[in-house]
């Protein structure tokens, strides 16, 4: 699959700890001569953490994709009709957009996006990365798997052991995802060790 010219929405919810490996895979897109539309929710754009500021984020976004990131529900609304996104992207995807997303609640732009693309019946891909995937809201995970044009990065339990309710994207996988779920196919296989270390001894 050639990417070169597809426009692919990339959506970040607050799973701060993981924005330095979605900016690597953000490196990969535009070496694939993809065009990628940022897009944060609130949280990103409001909240500076241990791991970085909120302006250095979206500073960050920008320089990547050369694109301004979208910021508010208006500016996210036009990628349905107006300018369709070939792909949206979800990484990282956090429990409490997941059990939005699954329940139909678009309250900031990142689930605008997701939501203009399905209307246009193009891919949403998910990369989840949440505490609680396998508690309270895996009601809520597998009705999006089981949900049409929605795929998933493929994801593994990242602390078995400490948080065994705890699943994060293998992030490595982004950009083949993207080039599956664009084919209406889903990366196999969907769940994964997350390393070697926390395999089962």
């Amino acid at each position: 699959m050639n990417l070169a010219g597809k426009r692919i929405g990339i959506g970040l919810t607050g799973s701060h700890h993981t924005f330095k490996q979605v900016f690597v895979q953000l490196e990969k897109l535009m070496r694939e001569q993809a065009e990628v539309i940022p897009i944060v929710s609130y949280t990103v754009q409001n909240t500076d953490t241990k791991f970085g500021k909120a302006t250095d984020h979206i500073d960050e976004l920008e320089r990547i994709t050369g694109n301004k990131v979208i910021k508010t529900i208006p500016e996210a609304e036009p990628l349905g009709p107006k300018s369709p996104l070939d792909c949206m992207v979800i990484a990282p995807l956090t429990g409490n957009s997941l059990s939005k997303m699954a329940n139909a609640q678009t309250d900031n732009p990142v689930l605008m996006a997701a939501k203009s693309t399905l209307r246009n019946q193009n891919p949403v891909l998910l990369g989840v990365t949440t505490n609680d995937a396998l508690g309270l809201n895996g009601t809520n995970l597998m009705k999006l798997m089981n949900s049409k044009n929605i795929y998933f990065i493929p994801f593994g339990q990242d602390d078995p052991y400490n948080k065994p309710n705890s699943v994060s994207a293998k992030l490595d996988y982004l950009v083949d995802s993207v080039k599956a779920a664009l084919n209406d196919q889903q990366l196999q296989p969907i769940i994964i060790p997350y390393t070697a270390e926390n395999m089962l001894k």
